[in-house]
């Protein structure tokens, strides 16, 4: 490797040598088994030359320089059912035999990690250390470097796609007669490079290809982060396999998965946000640059659904008695890191059938028509992107279906079905084109250590916002949907800039949630003004508890989107324990956007960022894409001294509190909504500050109703108090009924009760914390291309949370 790397530092290191060669199509094959709590199978990755890549994206953005070019006019996919059966049955018998014997622990030859002893191995590529070239020059042979951690890898073989019927078609040159490495690599670039109204065709072609024999084993290698592999005599990249299989198995251990229980107490299996993303799934390259599209075929017990993040609704295929089999794909090149999967024995939750159907009603922020039309081809690379079909443009409302444990399908059908439809189309009217064609939402389980988390084609949400009415449900769901556009669709080329796709989120889903209210103008403005309120709170709280080397969104400054010559890097503070609790690229980034947007205006702001997806979905990018974008299209009369170097010096590469924002929120009023709580929030002193025994004359203190963003900064402000009294607590509880309230207001309630014991009568349950990223999950994610957590945790004071938040099963 040409970087050295501290495991146990705090950066995560990213080892995968993309700058050399790229995954462009993973085929998963996988048994999942909970009563050993392990995933296992085979992975297929077709790879490409690095050097041939970038001269195609070079190609590619020069001819999408000019404005003036045509979009190309792309046919959208449709459902399609191209099953994967299991890779071993399609190898030898005496390859079969090896591989089961080893999996199923009969004969294992296995290392201490749970690696294959292949004899060759050891002597040489024992470590990532040895001299092996992992570029396309010197005389060592070339190493593929794949990011890896908790998995045990049996084989690694390379995959005879030339003996695939019917891949003839893909061979050119007519000397290549031989069966060849080269022959099978030039089927291998024919094949990746397919035209994207081919995609049904590359899918199948895709699925034989993965099921062919195997045609020599190859060399590898494991270490903390990282799988080696390399094959005899293959001196460059161009040299090396370019479709190679991979037998493995994961850890129950292993930290992108979690094993626990449902609500209704079922065993289930889901992936989660941390930071090490799927590489504990399967081996893969994870840095965002590799973009790549996937299909899987998973077999589980007839009695559990297999959700996962594909463009299919998929149903079961039962293979044998008590086993069923699903497949998903995916045409949309993105990152590995999106890639999600869940397991358990959810239960569809349908819609009450109803007289009004499940059409939405328009919402009132509807810009003309002429925004949702592209103009110019597509600056991604080539697949079937909706953008470019007329009737995916006018879609207010995506298929989407809903999963959850039967004990919950009553909450689901009372609040989350209801509001679907109606943020989906608050989302479209703000921004066009929804990026992915369906939807599903899963409520995961109580151990979930987030509020919500989105992948491509699925999302998961905390049970938490079931209860308490519809605000935090709708305000969650808005949160996630707009992950579609800003962490999916496209998204940061950087994992340290995670203000770009949680930023964008926390600001949209405030815009989201009004319109799918249907707010009229000044009604939306005073519960965004208040939402910002309770948002400077927290963000202040976070400037006093946070490190201040992690205040700041922009980290790597000049050096952001940097990598080493074979494309490895490290996420600075990646691996950090705080980081998970941390809500500054949430908070910072949700300020400084409300801050362009009250300069240039809504309707020229939202018009710019439509804009700005149609220029960027499918990308990746950087702070300076979209700054430097936004400043080229407004005039320069409301430019007002802004630039880049100055958003840069101002709220990207500080710590502490913006001073635009300081001075924002000093000269600035409260607004209605505020003042309505300072006045509630006088009564409840002056009832604290009575005497028990007061006079009969004295007359009782009227309260006013209040919304669930006002009751929780009025609970934030009496937390502020040194004394609550046990009357007045109780007094609290019945006035508002804090049981009832949704899971903000419960902790902001329990935070009291916490602060100022002596109440009785709140009921606790368990509490979401954070949420991984979008493409790192911009997740995680979760977090278009980010994965680890993302979530906003309640307004409450950090130290009094500390205290009062206990989450039953928290994996943090």
């Amino acid at each position: 490797m040409d970087m050295q790397l501290d495991p146990a530092g705090d950066d995560l290191p990213l080892m995968a040598n993309t700058s050399h060669i790229l995954v462009k199509h993973y085929v998963l094959d996988l048994d999942v088994d909970f009563e050993s709590q392990v995933i296992e199978g085979t992975i297929v990755l077709f790879l490409e030359d690095g050097d041939r890549f970038k001269k195609q994206n070079r190609s590619v953005e020069e001819a999408c320089q000019s404005e003036s070019n045509k979009g190309c006019k792309l046919g959208m996919p449709e459902p399609c059912h191209v099953p994967v059966t299991n890779a071993m049955t399609f190898s030898s018998e005496m390859e079969y035999n090896d591989c089961a014997i080893c999996s199923k622990g009969e004969k294992d030859t296995s290392d201490k990690d749970g690696n294959h002893d292949n004899q060759e191995h050891a002597a040489g590529i024992s470590s990532s250390k040895r001299c092996c070239d992992t570029g396309n020059h010197g005389s060592e042979e070339f190493l593929l470097v794949l990011d890896c951690c908790d998995l045990s890898v049996l084989k690694v073989e390379e995959v005879d796609v030339a003996a695939v019927p019917g891949m003839e078609k893909f061979t050119r040159s007519p000397e290549l007669t031989v069966v060849s490495e080269e022959l099978r690599n030039q089927i291998v670039r024919e094949l990746v490079t397919l035209p994207a109204n081919r995609w049904r065709e590359q899918l199948d072609y895709y699925a034989r290809c993965s099921q062919a024999a195997g045609c020599g084993e190859l060399l590898f290698d494991t270490d903390t982060w990282s799988l080696q592999i390399r094959k005899t005599g293959a001196q460059t990249a161009t040299d090396f396999p370019h479709a190679i299989r991979i037998w493995y198995k994961t850890k129950p251990e292993g930290r992108s998965v979690t094993w626990t229980s449902d609500q209704s107490g079922r065993p289930c299996v889901y992936t989660v946000g941390s930071p090490v993303n799927n590489r504990a799934l399967f081996p893969c390259q994870e840095p965002p640059v590799a973009m790549s599209t996937w299909q899987a075929t998973v077999r589980a017990a007839a009695s559990f659904v297999v959700l996962m993040s594909g463009e299919n609704s998929a149903k079961p295929t039962q293979l044998w008695e008590g086993c069923s089999s699903w497949y998903y794909y995916v045409t949309m090149p993105m990152p590995a890191s999106t890639f999600t999967i869940a397991v358990g024995c959810w239960t569809e939750v349908k819609m009450e059938p109803c007289s009004s159907g499940d059409s939405a009603t328009e919402t009132p922020f509807s810009p003309p028509e002429a925004d949702f039309r592209h103009v110019g081809v597509c600056s991604h690379m080539e697949y079937p992107c909706r953008f470019q079909n007329a009737s995916a443009t006018t879609q207010q409302i995506i298929p989407h279906r809903v999963f959850a444990p039967v004990c919950l399908t009553g909450a689901c059908q009372e609040t989350l079905l209801q509001l679907i439809p109606p943020c989906l189309s608050a989302a479209h009217s703000v921004l066009g084109t929804h990026p992915f064609s369906r939807l599903d939402v899963l409520i995961v389980p109580a151990n979930f250590p987030s509020l919500g988390m989105a992948s491509p084609h699925i999302m998961f949400l905390s049970q938490s916002i079931l209860t308490g009415g519809s605000h935090l449900c709708g305000t969650r769901l808005c949160h996630e949907i707009a992950h579609a556009w800003f962490g999916l669709a496209l998204g940061a080329r950087d994992w340290t800039e995670e203000w770009l796709s949680e930023g964008f989120a926390s600001h949209l889903e405030d815009v989201f949630w009004a319109a799918a209210q249907q707010l009229a103008p000044h009604e939306a403005r005073e519960q965004q003004e208040l939402r910002a309120c309770l948002r400077w709170r927290r963000l202040q709280d976070e400037m006093q508890s946070s490190p201040t080397e992690m205040q700041v969104l922009r980290p790597n400054k000049d050096k952001t989107g940097h990598t080493s010559d074979s494309g490895a890097s490290v996420i600075k503070h990646g691996l950090n324990p705080e980081k998970i609790f941390m809500q500054v690229h949430y908070l910072k980034g949700y300020f400084l956007l409300r801050f362009l947007a009250e300069r240039l205006g809504d309707e020229t702001y939202f018009s710019f960022l439509r804009k700005f997806v149609h220029a960027f979905h499918g990308q990746l990018i950087l702070s300076q894409d979209f700054l430097q974008m936004l400043l080229e299209n407004i005039p320069e009369e409301k430019r007002l001294e802004l630039s880049v170097e100055n958003i840069y010096q101002d709220w990207l590469e500080s710590s502490g509190i913006p001073k635009p924002l300081q001075r924002e929120r000093s000269a600035g009023a409260e607004c209605g909504l505020a003042r309505q709580v300072r006045a509630e929030v006088t009564k409840w002193i002056r009832v604290n500050r009575r005497p028990r025994r007061r006079k009969r004359r004295e007359r009782e203190a009227v309260f006013e109703k209040l919304l669930p963003d006002q009751l929780v900064l009025l609970l934030e402000h009496l937390l502020e108090q040194k004394t609550l009294s046990h009357r007045t607590l109780q007094s609290l509880q019945r006035t508002y009924h804090l049981q009832d309230q949704d899971a903000e207001v419960e902790v902001d309630a329990q935070a009291g009760h916490s602060k100022f014991p002596g109440a009785e009568g709140t009921s606790h349950q368990e509490q979401p914390t954070t949420e991984r990223p979008p493409w790192p999950r911009l997740s995680g994610h979760r977090s278009l291309f980010s994965s680890r957590p993302r979530g906003i945790v309640p307004f409450a004071k950090t130290a009094v949370l500390n205290s009062a938040l206990r989450v039953r099963g928290s994996c943090f």
